[in-house]
Formats: C-alpha cells, sequence, structure tokens
C-alpha cells in the first residue's frame, strides 16, 4: 500500500482540543515545541531578553489565532510561520530604532550550555577555541540579511529539510538552496581569518 502523501498531524488532536478553549492541550503544544521556537528565536536576534519577549507574543498570537487555523499546514509549520514572521518583523524594528551593534548582543551566548559543547571543559585551550568560535560564528550570522540568517538557523541550527523551510518561508525549495548557498559562503568569508589565526 502507497504511502500517504499527507501523513496526518500528529499534533491534530492537541490542536483540536486547544481550539475549543481546552488550555492544557495548547500547553501540552508549546511544551512540545517549546525549546526549538526559542533556538530558533535566539539564534535570530542573539538577545535573551527579547527571544523571552518575542516567544511570550508568539505563542499569544498563535493561541489567538488557532481558530483561523484550518489544518492545511501541519500545526509545527504553522506555528514555526509565526514564529518566523514575528521575528523578522521585530529585526526590522529593531535595526530602525536602536542600530544594534555587534557590541550590543548577548555577552553570555558563547557560554549559553544550549549552543555550546561542554564536552571539552576539560582541556582548556580547546574550551577557549570553541568560545572565540562560538563568537565569531554569533558575529557572523548578525551581519547575514534577516532572510539568509532565517535559512540558516533552520536549516543549519534546526536541521529542517529544504522542503519544510520553503513550506516555512512560503517560498521554493530553489529559492531555499540558493539563499543557503550565499549565506554559506558569507559566513565562510566571515570566518576565514579565524582559521588561519588558528591553523
Amino acid at each position: 500500500m502507497p504511502d500517504d502523501p499527507h501523513p496526518p498531524d500528529p499534533d491534530a488532536e492537541l490542536v483540536e482540543r486547544a481550539r475549543h478553549g481546552d488550555t492544557r492541550a495548547f500547553d501540552a503544544l508549546i511544551l512540545r515545541y517549546g525549546d526549538r521556537l526559542y533556538g530558533l528565536v535566539y539564534n535570530m536576534t542573539s538577545h535573551k531578553e527579547d527571544t523571552h519577549d518575542l516567544l511570550q507574543e508568539v505563542f499569544a498570537k498563535a493561541y489567538h489565532s488557532l481558530p483561523k487555523f484550518r489544518g492545511n499546514s501541519s500545526f509545527y509549520t504553522w506555528i514555526y510561520q509565526i514564529a518566523v514572521n514575528m521575528t523578522l518583523n521585530f529585526l526590522k524594528k529593531r535595526k530602525r530604532r536602536t542600530g544594534l551593534s555587534l557590541n550590543d548582543m548577548d555577552s553570555s551566548v558563547q557560554q549559553d550550555p544550549a549552543l555550546v559543547d561542554t564536552a571539552h571543559e576539560a582541556n582548556p585551550e580547546r574550551q577557549s577555541n570553541l568560545h572565540e568560535l562560538q563568537k565569531r560564528l554569533n558575529e557572523a550570522m548578525q551581519r547575514l540579511s534577516h532572510s539568509h540568517r532565517t535559512v540558516v538557523t533552520l536549516f543549519d541550527i534546526q536541521g529542517m529539510s529544504h522542503g519544510e523551510i520553503a513550506k516555512i518561508l512560503k517560498v521554493s525549495e530553489g529559492t531555499v538552496r540558493s539563499r543557503l548557498h550565499y549565506a554559506h559562503q558569507q559566513l565562510q568569508n566571515y570566518l576565514q581569518d579565524f582559521w588561519d589565526s588558528r591553523y
């Protein structure tokens, strides 16, 4: 028997309950995707307070918009679309408001256990290199345009497929590939001096 090209949404039952006012069902959905959405927003903003504030807004908007959710995409794709759009809008406003510089980013980002492999703590030199690399990579990510930072975050950090990203961003897979290719080239250029000085 051939596979169903549209497998059932694993969140369908929780979504249906949440749409009918079951807040515990919605909490369960947030628990399921909260960490990944935090990673998405944090990697795009590099700021913990902004990330917490934005996530509250994303969850509030998703909850209030649930009655309009028709199930044309999975809940996972839908809530990611909300998170990406709200984060991109926030970044545009933040840029206009403050002209955020690289110096304004969280200095704690390179120590964040969610972003740094702690397996090398026993080797101080390697740990120092990892922290420096994380800092440089973070700075390089912030230099990318918002659209390029989004695809790198979704593909390289969140581990999504080209197809999933295309659905979330509502663009073709070809567009996703070309943005990724360009973004990877830019990141390599930004990080080249770091590699040259180390190896």
